[in-house]
């Protein structure tokens, strides 16, 4: 039996807890062992959510500094018994940037309030009129993070919006449920309220119906989404339905632009990191580079030999580059070298190394 489960208002959901008429559709996610949540599941996190915020908004930012500072030591703990499952030098890394996230004050340059004080605000003064404006948490926040940078988004769709006073329903990724799972029951394990932070997981085929019953919902006020253009714009549309603010951090086309006074040594390894660091699953990782025609074979030359030369990681050297360890953007990027092998001349294409690993050689357009 998989330990997998959604967490709704404190307590374990798991596939095998659905009702019956539900069962089998909820064996759909994309992870077997995942629970598929419908609709009326996502209604009863925002509800779960809802009644939480009427304290947790009143708790002072002490109280929630310190449950947040609790929150890494638990994900040690967590991750350590989980450590078949991560590459040790990440993990580590993860672990700091909660930690220094919880610690944060609100300063001019728009950190995190000293976990955001509700009472503490702008004055402004003119001639013969004073007025005070006042923050407060909003109310319920939906997160919803990728599988590329699981931990650290993930986090981050968590911790700013419940230092801020908010309570969260976190969707997570279909495609990392478990590591999904081990950040929200972190923060679980260190003292939060039940309700406060809630996770949800579904099918692919049913994120739509249940990210709209989420966004519809009159108790959820904000919306955190980080993926794909694609999806981005669907969320936009459905935000936009109901009236709801929405934060949206996208990918793109970035270019690099190499004029023919540059370094090309220096500028080949910026294009090496920009293009291929995480696999290139940054949402302002290098797509397309740009070169002065005047420097342009040497630049490809140089650059064809620093990707060359690149390797994947494995779980013994995860320091390395080219670490992509998703199945189905395997399968994505070799569709996309395909079309692009039938446009253009220059493609040099993609080396396969391991089941779930690419190397990517460099592709040009002079």
């Amino acid at each position: 039996m998989s330990d997998m489960s959604m967490l709704i208002n404190g307590l374990k959901v798991t596939a095998e807890k659905a009702p019956p008429s539900s069962a089998a559709t909820r064996s759909m996610a994309a992870s077997p062992h995942a629970p598929g949540g419908f609709a009326a599941d996502a209604v009863m996190a925002v509800e779960a959510a809802a009644e939480a915020f009427k304290t947790w908004s009143e708790t002072g930012p002490s109280a929630r500094r310190a449950l947040l500072l609790k929150a890494p030591m638990r994900w040690r703990r967590r991750r350590r018994n989980s450590s078949r499952r991560w590459p040790p030098r990440p993990a580590r890394r993860h672990v700091g940037r909660l930690q220094r996230d919880a610690g944060r004050r609100h300063d001019p340059r728009g950190r995190l309030a000293d976990h955001a004080d509700q009472r503490r605000g702008d004055s402004v003064r003119r001639a013969g009129q004073s007025g005070h404006g006042v923050r407060q948490p909003a109310g319920v926040v939906l997160g919803i993070a990728p599988w590329n940078a699981p931990v650290i988004l993930g986090v981050r769709a968590i911790a700013t919006p419940l230092a801020c006073g908010n309570t969260v329903i976190f969707k997570g990724s279909e495609n990392c449920p478990r590591t999904h799972q081990l950040i929200v029951e972190a923060f679980a394990d260190a003292g939060f309220p039940p309700g406060v932070v809630n996770y949800i997981t579904n099918a692919p085929v049913d994120a739509g119906a249940v990210v709209e019953a989420m966004v519809a919902h009159p108790a959820v006020r904000r919306v955190n989404f980080t993926g794909s253009t694609k999806v981005g714009k669907i969320i936009a549309m459905t935000c936009a339905k109901y009236l709801k603010p929405v934060v949206l951090e996208l990918g793109g086309k970035a270019p690099l632009v190499v004029l023919d006074d540059a370094n090309i040594d220096d500028a080949v390894n910026a294009a090496a990191f920009g293009s291929f660091a995480n696999s290139g699953q940054i949402c302002m990782s290098t797509e397309r580079i740009i070169v002065d025609q005047k420097i342009g074979d040497a630049f490809v030359k140089k650059f064809a030999a620093k990707a060359s030369a690149l390797r994947s990681a494995t779980r013994a050297s995860p320091s390395r580059w080219c670490w992509l360890g998703h199945r189905h953007g395997h399968g994505r990027a070799l569709q996309c070298a395909d079309r692009r092998r039938a446009r253009q001349g220059r493609q040099a294409g993609l080396r396969r190394q391991g089941e779930n690993t690419l190397m990517p050689r460099p592709c040009w357009t002079m």
